[in-house]
Order: structure tokens, then C-alpha cells, then sequence
């Protein structure tokens, strides 16, 4: 049986890159690993189910005579080495296509929020919208410095992708330095002849203090689709509600309360 299942290990894995990618993705060591395929030893009942789940097979078909699994493997339906990425770009294609013209939006904007780990402090951070090939793109990058000091104590930058559905505008992001935060932004569109701001809620979690995640409103401030960067980029930082640092129609938009009566956090339509 060890023998049987060594050799359909290995045949399964054919179907890969590598055996590095195989171990990478099953989370199992690589010289533990070796030592299936050389048949010097079983996995254990919970590794054995995690190498079936992967490659879609049971325990007992992986135990199968060489001759007889061979051919049920060849009998099913292999997919491209890709499967795992074009089914993500399926879905975002999916939403690219329902989104509507996002062409008004494209520029600089200043980003206001109250910090998901820095209690009671706003963020003050610089994002971009652009086309490119037809699709709309989103970058966003946060200071967390003391504007009175200039003290730094923190870099994130963020990228992702923007979409126009149903008269809201959504946006999500990730953390692109660690890859470890996922922000999910729904703001309402501008229906003014001049774009000035757009108003919405996030959702998210702080970075690196604690993983509680959280929500909290937003405004973007449109800077327009030619700025001085790195004069922007002087004023990002973290601001104290009564530093008079952040403008007090600002700061009435993105104060986190419930509404009596209201049993979400939501955001009036301007």
C-alpha cells in the first residue's frame, strides 16, 4: 500500500510546477515530504486528508494499484496550471464588466479616516485613482507621523482595484509591503458638476497594533489629476481631533456615531 501510494504521489504531483509549490501550498515540510514520495513512510491521517482535499482524490483511490489510478486520474478533466489565478481574474472580469465609467473619479485625493490603531488620532493619507487598459486602479499611502514633531513611526502603502456599481463606488485594497490587511471602502458617487469629496465607510483592521477588525467613515478630498506629490505628501500623518490640523467640516463627515435609531454604522447621502 506504501508503494502504491508513493507512486500516485508522484504522479499526482506531475501535474505541478514543482514539488517545492506542492509543499508550499499543503503547508508540509519539504524533507518530511520526500519521504512520502520515497515510501519510507505513510502521512499521518491528517496530512493524508489535506494531500486528498488538494489534489481531489480519496484515500482510497490514492491507494489504488499504479495501472488503476493512472487511469482514473487521466479520465478526469486537468486543469491548466493557472486554475487558482483565472478563477480570481473570472470574478474580478465579472465585476469589471458591470462597472460603469469611472473617468470622472481619476486623480488625487487626501483621505481622512479616525486610525483602527491609533485610538482617537485621523490619518491623513494620499491616494491616486487611474485607467490603465481600460480598468480603474487605486493606490493609497499612509505616513503615521506626528505633523508637530515630523516623527515617522510607521510606512504603509496600499494598492487595488475600484469598481462603479449600483450608484456606489467601491474600493479594496491591500497592504502590498507585508500583504497582511485587506480594506474594503463604499463610498457614494459625486453627482456634482465639480468634484470636491467623496463620502463613504471602510472596513479593515489595524496593521500592526492588535487584529481587532473595525469600520469607520471616510472622506476622500479631490486634490485634482495634476498635484505637487511631494508637497502632499509632507502633510500625511496622524492628527489629533483638536490640533485644528484637519478641517471642522472634515471632521463632522468621518466622527464614528450611531445614529438613535440606527443599528449600523452608515453614512447619510450628501
Amino acid at each position: 500500500m506504501t508503494e502504491n501510494f508513493a507512486g500516485n504521489l508522484a504522479l499526482l504531483c506531475s501535474y505541478h510546477p514543482s514539488i517545492a509549490e506542492v509543499c508550499r501550498k499543503l503547508s508540509i515540510n519539504r524533507q518530511q515530504f520526500n519521504r512520502y514520495l520515497s515510501g519510507q513512510t505513510r502521512p499521518s491521517r491528517s496530512n493524508m486528508r489535506k494531500i486528498c482535499d488538494f489534489f481531489g482524490v480519496t484515500e482510497g483511490e490514492i491507494l489504488q494499484d499504479r495501472e488503476i489510478f493512472e487511469e482514473m486520474v487521466a479520465l478526469r478533466p486537468r486543469t491548466a496550471p493557472n486554475t487558482e489565478g483565472s478563477r480570481a481574474l473570472l470574478h474580478l472580469e465579472k465585476l469589471y464588466e458591470a462597472s460603469q465609467n469611472l473617468d470622472k473619479y481619476v486623480g488625487y485625493y487626501f483621505r481622512y479616516f479616525y486610525s483602527f490603531g491609533n485610538a482617537g488620532m485621523i490619518i491623513r493619507s494620499l491616494a491616486v485613482i487611474w485607467r490603465e487598459d481600460g480598468r480603474y486602479y487605486w493606490k493609497n499611502i499612509e505616513i503615521l507621523r506626528d505633523p508637530e514633531t515630523g516623527r515617522a513611526t510607521g510606512l504603509n502603502k496600499y494598492e487595488g482595484t475600484i469598481f462603479y456599481l449600483a450608484d456606489r463606488i467601491y474600493v479594496m485594497e491591500y497592504e502590498i509591503l507585508e500583504r497582511i490587511s485587506i480594506t474594503q471602502m463604499t463610498l457614494y458617487p459625486s453627482h456634482r458638476v465639480r468634484l470636491d469629496r467623496l463620502v463613504g465607510v471602510q472596513t479593515g483592521g489595524p496593521t500592526r497594533r492588535g487584529r481587532k477588525p473595525g469600520a469607520s467613515r471616510v472622506v476622500l478630498e479631490y486634490l485634482g489629476r495634476s498635484i505637487h506629490v511631494r508637497q502632499a505628501l509632507s502633510r500625511l500623518g496622524l492628527y489629533s481631533p483638536a490640533s485644528g490640523g484637519i478641517r471642522a467640516d472634515i471632521m463632522a463627515l468621518i466622527e464614528n456615531k450611531i445614529s438613535p435609531g440606527s443599528h449600523v454604522l452608515d453614512v447619510d447621502e450628501p
